[in-house]
């Protein structure tokens, strides 16, 4: 059993600790003053945060490799405002030595609850040909229940258990409320849009020890996987509308927007305008709610800016309901 984890570093802080983690990545870099040192990510359940050894590693190196379980020993500190941990000794962990549990950050939120929901914005379509597909695939056992397991990403948002059905169920309240405002767009398409549009990732995205690629997710990626299996799910529906294939396959690919993110198409229906647009709103926000909460467990003021952020082009944020809460 874990009795330290990543987001309790603050507490930790010039403290010697021994823990087990998941090894997310481990490599060799350069010093500045000549020869190398060990670089490595560990990861739990409730983040991650950068190692380094800098002496005496070469065990480490050859007997840890990345997706494994380890156990540490090192001092955690903190650098440039992320905390990070000096490691002594690293060494394989069986799994009888630790909780799966542990190391796998879960949704907070009631899987069989949220499955419940989205077939229930299922059960409200009209379109009898969109109403078919999208179950023939929520009736899928085998997808099911991955759909149900799957993280929406391996880093940016939603990485964790569960997150992939979070992340739709959210896309599917924000439609429901923002597709009415524009009559010209079909809201079934909208919803079938955002529960189909990353089903690929169940396929692309692996989560047993750790959140990584699948070698299909490395060459082929989620909107290629996504189009085969929805055209193999077309195949066992008899008479399936060619209009609604061609439609939903254009959400499909077109849903990241722009060339430049990996979108094969721009969008270039009112559904798919309206979808790219909720998507990236939904996955950001999510983004900035877990920079807030980091920011709460290292003891940031109300006043302070987060930490740049990739997912939003490297820009800071302030927390603006906490900022003025503390101004009161």
């Amino acid at each position: 059993m874990k009795d330290f984890f990543i987001h309790d570093a603050p507490k930790f802080e010039n403290k010697s600790i021994d823990s087990y983690f998941v090894l997310s990545s481990i490599q060799t870099r350069e010093r500045k003053q000549g020869g190398t040192y060990l670089a490595a990510v560990l990861t739990d359940k409730t983040g991650s945060f950068d190692a380094r050894m800098w002496e005496d590693f070469s065990d480490a190196l050859a007997g840890c490799s990345a997706g494994s379980y380890v156990k540490v020993r090192g001092l955690v500190s903190n650098y440039q405002g992320k905390f990070q941990i000096t490691l002594q000794k690293m060494r394989n962990a069986a799994e009888s030595e630790v909780e799966a549990g542990d190391f796998l950050a879960v949704t907070s939120k009631d899987i069989e609850k949220m499955w419940a929901e989205l077939r229930g914005y299922v059960a409200g379509f009209t379109n009898a040909d969109m109403k078919r597909l999208v179950l023939a695939f929520l009736d899928d056992e085998e997808i099911a229940a991955a759909y149900k397991k799957a993280p929406a990403a391996k880093l940016l948002h939603h990485a964790w258990i569960g997150g992939l059905l979070e992340h739709v169920v959210g896309l599917l309240a924000v439609a429901k409320v923002v597709g009415p405002c524009y009559p010209e767009a079909d809201l079934d398409l909208i919803m079938t849009g955002a529960i189909l549009h990353d089903i690929g990732k169940i396929r692309e995205l692996a989560w047993k020890t750790s959140f990584r690629y699948t070698l299909e997710g490395q060459l082929v990626g989620h909107i290629s996987i996504a189009m085969g299996m929805l055209r193999e799910k077309i195949q066992t529906l008899p008479g399936f509308s060619d209009k609604v294939r061609i439609l939903v396959e254009h959400m499909i690919l077109s849903h990241h927007g722009e060339y430049e993110f990996g979108s094969p198409k721009l969008p270039m229906l009112p559904e798919a305008m309206i979808f790219h647009a909720i998507d990236d709103l939904e996955a950001k926000m999510q983004a900035v709610r877990t920079e807030f909460e980091l920011q709460v467990r290292n003891g940031a003021g109300a006043d302070e800016m987060t930490e740049r952020m990739w997912a939003l082009d490297n820009r800071q944020v302030l927390n603006t309901k906490r900022y003025l809460e503390e101004k009161k």
